[in-house]
């Protein structure tokens, strides 16, 4: 594995983490004595996609009114609609 100094890492750098990306880790040290080492992340693998419409069949509501949705009963509750 490389070693490259503190200096020539912040000089190099673009080039070096290109080069790590790609697979080769390398070390930056200072005075000689290693301090970091650079290697490429591990990429997530994305997640699956949601299905939608999974609840299709399941679940009653009216088709494009959800404000009117149990208005009647809401009504009753509060005194408002005679039964």
């Amino acid at each position: 594995m490389k070693t490259v100094n503190i200096h020539s890492a912040k000089t190099h750098l673009s080039r070096l983490v290109e080069e790590a990306a790609a697979g080769e880790p390398f070390l930056i040290a200072k005075a000689g004595k290693p301090l970091v080492k650079v290697v490429p992340i591990e990429m997530e693998e994305p997640r699956p996609m949601r299905r939608r419409g999974f609840l299709a069949g399941q679940i009653d509501a009216p088709p494009n009114d959800f404000n009117s949705m149990f208005a009647e009963e809401i009504l009753e509750m509060f005194g408002l609609n005679e039964p």
